[in-house]
């Protein structure tokens, strides 16, 4: 009970400027995934360096889409409530 009389829940602003920023923050890397993916093959004579590049890409983007779902999957259960909250 100590620990629950300190917590101090966030607003729904609060919310709301996390999601703006985390909607940014994701394009920014799917941009730079982009990005490094045009240059990674630029001046590369080896196939192999070439494949381990790609394969490194592929692993960065799947990982940033686990995350990108992970975070709608959040926010969903965020917005259920409010409108649970608001039919209530």
């Amino acid at each position: 009970s100590h620990i629950m009389s300190e917590y101090v829940r966030m607003t729904d602003t609060e919310r709301d400027q996390i999601d703006q920023d985390a909607q940014v923050f994701m394009r920014t890397c799917a941009d730079a995934i982009h990005q490094l993916r045009t240059e990674a093959h630029k001046g590369v004579q080896s196939a192999q360096v070439k494949e381990h590049r790609t394969v490194v890409l592929d692993f960065i983007e799947d990982y940033l889409k686990r995350v990108c779902k992970l975070y709608s999957e959040q926010r969903a259960i965020r917005v259920k409530r409010v409108i649970d909250k608001k039919r209530l």
